[in-house]
């Protein structure tokens, strides 16, 4: 296993999971503020469950919210794993929260651009619908308004293309803190194999198995 040994060596594997793990919890803290930044300035005065365009923005900021709260938890524990590699138990709760992670914002990323387009087809009539004016144009107006009507297209749009930006990096380094997390069970499953066809009773181990050193170590 000397390839395998050299690619999957413990050390660095600790310096990109670190790296990983910092990153994802930075773009997940990020991604959390800015759903909770367009819920509190728009979609929380747009409660219409019949309207199926407003109900649309709701669920598909929701899940960003919720995604960005497993990209946080994924950061978290690919931070723990770069510290102890030893529990397995810890490297499938990475694996899960990965993929998790990696799936919900790639689900946001579809909801998030479907409400862009949706926003930019209608000029903003919908994010405008709680206003009780006559004219919907996006200018001075006056009439009662939760928010101010004047900045709520732009504003909203500016958010949305940040979480969009944001969602994509979570794929990105969940995919990739996924990968890392296969090849640690992949390399410590092969160590394993190896060290039942080579150690028998009260023998001592073979020079060959050397190369497996890295993998033994994960599993201590």
């Amino acid at each position: 296993l000397p390839s395998a040994s050299d690619h999957l060596d413990p050390s660095s594997h600790q310096r990109v999971l670190m790296k990983t793990g910092l990153i994802l919890l930075i773009i997940g803290h990020l991604n959390f503020i800015t759903g909770a930044l367009v819920h509190g300035t728009v979609l929380r005065f747009m409660v219409a469950p019949q309207d199926a365009v407003s109900l649309q923005y709701i669920v598909t900021n929701a899940a960003s919210a919720i995604s960005a709260l497993l990209t946080i938890s994924c950061g978290i524990a690919a931070l723990m794993l770069s510290r102890y590699l030893a529990p397995t138990a810890l490297k499938w709760v990475v694996f899960t929260l990965s993929t998790s992670s990696s799936l919900g914002c790639l689900s946001c990323l579809l909801g998030l651009a479907v409400s862009i387009g949706l926003t930019l087809g209608s000029q903003g009539r919908v994010l405008l619908a709680p206003c009780t004016i006559g004219n919907v144009a996006l200018g001075p107006v006056s009439g009662e308004c939760p928010f101010d009507p004047t900045r709520v297209y732009s504003s909203t749009l500016s958010l949305w293309a940040v979480s969009l930006l944001l969602n994509s990096m979570d794929v990105v380094f969940g995919i990739r803190c996924l990968l890392l997390t296969l090849d640690l069970l992949h390399l410590s499953r092969r160590c394993h194999g190896v060290l039942r066809r080579k150690v028998t009773p009260g023998s001592q181990l073979s020079t060959d198995l050397f190369p497996c050193r890295a993998g033994m170590d994960l599993s201590v």
